[in-house]
């Protein structure tokens, strides 16, 4: 895993850097433009009367701007540095800068003209940024987005919130950002990840030592396939890879029990067990003959099926009707300690159920006190209906969500005692008294109906495998999420993000 930072986390972690640890502020700058100039030199920037223009404020990332128009002059090329900002605020480790650049043929400039610029620089704000840019700051952004060549963020694009990846009145478009230490969750969110272009973390001497204890409360997975999968042993049978139950498909919807049981097989669970609508048996049963089946009208079906299996699936295409509500109740009802033992994952129309009833809500706050694990996935649309019906004196709005997914997911976390697996275009996977793991895989052609389907199974197949108490039903949630990601860019690299469907994910 690597972490993410918040602007504060960051500037905390500068601070114990500087002053626990030891290490100078102006040898941060310099190790900030140095890696900086060696990033533009490898992309073929750095040459001999290139012609480079560098926005620097007057803060620490503007010190960085001013170490960096010294090195790239040492190289030969022509720079100029354009001042945004009050002189009166710089920081003492700026004017260090300021102090030795004025011995370099670095032109300043006061004006923003149309000039052959191979690349432009923005060292105006790094992760300090609360408030939407005015006057001559956003002069200076809109003004440097209309200029030609290369654009370079350090650190944050000017006017992107490292916290949320908002946009504050306007932002620096770059080709690429160099940050520094950690990677800012802000550039990773959108539509502030527009505006960073590629993202390239460096090392300046800020680790994980500069933590002191604290960590970060956003972390992101970067394992490939072979670690994400659950681990197989080489003589085990049907049982050992667990028994699934999927509880999907209402009337006319066999496709979301299909798709969610198929990428249950798919991700590697032994037995999988289908509930649904009668209806569907002939479709379920032609397209997988390997999954057993039963009707969700029986109530004694039901039990012996939670009996049987090992995780429990609910919700997936099952609708709101008579039979799927009767479902929910069953498997929500007091049950004894084996039974509450066994993983639930509650997707969809589940979710929307649970939402309209205060009963379901606290049927499911009761199983997770006695210990169950359970795992929340909605999209935001659902995320909001949950919300509402939690919290009736705190409604709100989609567009509210929006800005704080992180924040509501933890929330609802942190209430209902389960985990949530927050899905927007990034995904957040929440559990109270852990770091949020935010999801960076995937692509656009995943937003395409079916997707939650496969990922609820994938999700139910991951706890099917990883039975017993050392099991950590959160850190399975975001290796299924990651790998379902990782499925759709294999699926994009074939058909392109317009034609990805869901049931292509599975072969992946």
């Amino acid at each position: 895993m690597r972490y993410l930072v918040t602007g504060a986390e960051m500037k905390r972690l500068d601070k114990n850097t500087m002053e626990r640890i030891g290490i100078p502020s102006l040898v941060l700058m310099e190790r900030a433009a140095l890696e900086s100039f060696y990033v533009l030199r490898e992309k073929g920037l750095v040459k001999q009367n290139a012609f480079a223009l560098i926005l620097a404020g007057y803060g620490n990332n503007g010190g960085d701007g001013l170490a960096l128009a010294r090195m790239l002059c040492e190289a030969g090329v022509c720079v100029e540095v354009t001042l945004v900002g009050e002189e009166a605020k710089a920081t003492d480790s700026w004017r260090a800068q300021k102090s030795i650049l004025n011995a370099y043929p670095v032109s300043f400039v006061n004006t923003l003209e149309e000039k052959a610029y191979d690349f432009v620089v923005d060292a105006l704000f790094g992760v300090g940024l609360s408030r939407n840019l005015s006057g001559e700051w956003l002069q200076a952004v809109e003004k440097a987005n209309s200029l030609k060549g290369v654009k370079v963020a350090l650190d944050v694009p000017s006017g992107v919130c490292s916290d949320d990846g908002r946009i504050l009145g306007a932002a620096f478009v770059a080709d690429f950002t160099i940050t520094f230490g950690f990677e800012k969750i802000g550039l990773w969110l959108y539509p502030g990840c527009d505006c960073a272009g590629e993202i390239i973390l460096k090392d300046v001497g800020i680790s994980e030592r500069a933590f002191l204890g604290t960590v970060p409360d956003c972390f992101t997975l970067e394992e490939d396939v072979s670690s994400l999968l659950p681990k197989r042993r080489r003589d085990g049978n049907k049982g050992t890879f667990g028994k699934a139950l999927i509880v999907a498909g209402g009337f006319q919807m066999a496709g979301a029990a299909v798709l969610c049981a198929k990428a249950c097989y798919g991700a590697g669970a032994g037995m999988v067990k289908v509930l649904t609508d009668p209806g569907n048996r002939v479709i379920v049963q032609q397209i997988m003959p390997e999954a057993l089946f039963g009707s969700i009208d029986e109530a004694e079906t039901i039990r012996d099926a939670l009996e049987w299996c090992d995780v429990i699936c609910i919700g997936p295409g099952l609708g709101k009707g008579e039979n799927a509500a009767a479902a929910l109740k069953i498997i929500l009802e007091k049950v004894d300690e084996r039974i509450i033992q066994k993983p639930l994952v509650l997707d969809a129309d589940a979710i929307n159920l649970i939402s309209e009833s205060e009963e379901r809500i606290n049927a499911v706050k009761e199983q997770a006190r006695l210990g169950r694990t359970i795992i929340l996935t909605p999209h935001l649309l659902e995320m909001l209906r949950l919300w509402n019906g939690l919290f009736v004196n705190e409604k709100m709005k989609l567009a509210q969500l929006k800005l704080a997914v992180r924040e509501y997911a933890g929330r609802l976390s942190k209430e209902i005692g389960a985990i949530v697996v927050a899905k927007d275009a990034r995904t957040f996977i929440c559990a109270d008294g852990r770091p949020a793991c935010l999801n960076l895989s995937g692509n656009s052609g995943m937003a395409t109906a079916g997707s939650g389907d496969v990922l609820a199974g994938m999700i139910t197949a991951f706890l099917a495998q990883s039975k017993g108490a050392e099991a950590d039903a959160f850190l399975l949630a975001c290796k299924a999420v990651r790998y379902h990601g990782l499925m759709g860019e294999n699926a994009a690299r074939g058909k392109g993000e317009h034609g990805v469907m869901a049931r292509d994910l599975i072969p992946q």
